[in-house]
């Protein structure tokens, strides 16, 4: 290993300027896991909080539509890359890069790369949260990610039935084994309201928060199927824009007031870990 730089820093390096790196996940595709991050993002920074957003799915890339924005993002001094701002949110993904239908086809070392210059290629300037919308499953942009930057801890997204709780599960394991804290577990499309007032259960309302308290996890809430926050993906205009005044939206802002309490507490123990040892 003689060709390693005696002075090269070893492990995960925190983000100058970045005080909470959050990843959103889910076990399985479909689940609305972008939808939640997105809209996530959009309320925190509707609350005063200066927010970044990667795009961290690779091969299915949706943030930009969901932002409304893009454009191919600028280089700046030092080929460094310049974020989109879209609706109060920085945002980077592969998406303005690569646009349209085109696959990327890549294997592991390719997507770490990519992994590491959204992280440290990109002038993020100072944030209080990173979001990271990560792939759906348990695989190589996870382990990217942790061995180049230490994260406040992990969000996991799904629906109430069992068939995605499976691979929720596993999702939490996963963040267990890479030692990353999971701050919550949010369940998306939980119930649809007709305009009748009737309520349907469509994919089991509530079960997602009962697997979180089997983990001794904190529920962070549930968002409703509604075809509005389809439609606000869409166009580019996230429901989250409407305000927290909004019933639809105020889902989505308990879920991010509860995200951002929870990374404080978060990252307030870790520094207390650090400071007796």
């Amino acid at each position: 290993m003689g060709h390693m730089g005696a002075g090269a820093p070893q492990g995960p390096q925190p983000l100058p300027g970045i005080a909470h790196v959050v990843a959103v996940g889910s076990g399985k595709g479909g689940v609305g896991k972008t939808t939640v991050a997105v809209n996530l993002s959009v309320s925190l920074a509707k609350l005063g909080y200066k927010v970044g957003l990667i795009d961290a799915d690779i091969y299915g890339p949706n943030v930009p539509t969901m932002l409304g924005a893009t454009r191919q993002p600028n280089v700046v001094g030092d080929n460094r890359i310049e974020p989109v701002l879209a609706h109060g949110v920085k945002f980077i993904s592969i998406g303005l890069i690569s646009p349209g239908d085109k696959p990327l086809v890549m294997r592991g070392p390719m997507l770490h790369q990519i992994i590491r210059q959204f992280l440290q290629q990109v002038e993020w300037g100072e944030l209080d949260f990173l979001i990271v919308d990560l792939p759906p499953g348990t695989g190589d942009v996870v382990i990217s990610l942790v061995q180049t930057v230490p994260l406040t801890g992990a969000i996991v997204v799904s629906t109430g039935s069992n068939v995605a709780l499976e691979d929720a599960r596993k999702a939490l394991e996963m963040f267990h084994q890479v030692k990353v804290d999971v701050l919550g577990m949010v369940e998306n499309m939980s119930q649809m309201t007709l305009p009748s007032g009737e309520v349907i259960d469509v994919f089991g309302a509530g079960g997602t928060e009962r697997t979180a308290a089997q983990f001794g996890l904190d529920f962070l809430g549930s968002v409703d199927l509604d075809p509005t926050i389809r439609e606000g993906g869409d166009k580019g205009l996230p429901v989250a824009l409407a305000g927290p005044e909004s019933k639809l939206a105020a889902e989505f802002y308990g879920v991010a007031q509860r995200v951002a309490d929870k990374a404080r507490e978060t990252a307030s123990k870790s520094e207390d870990i650090l400071e007796i040892s």
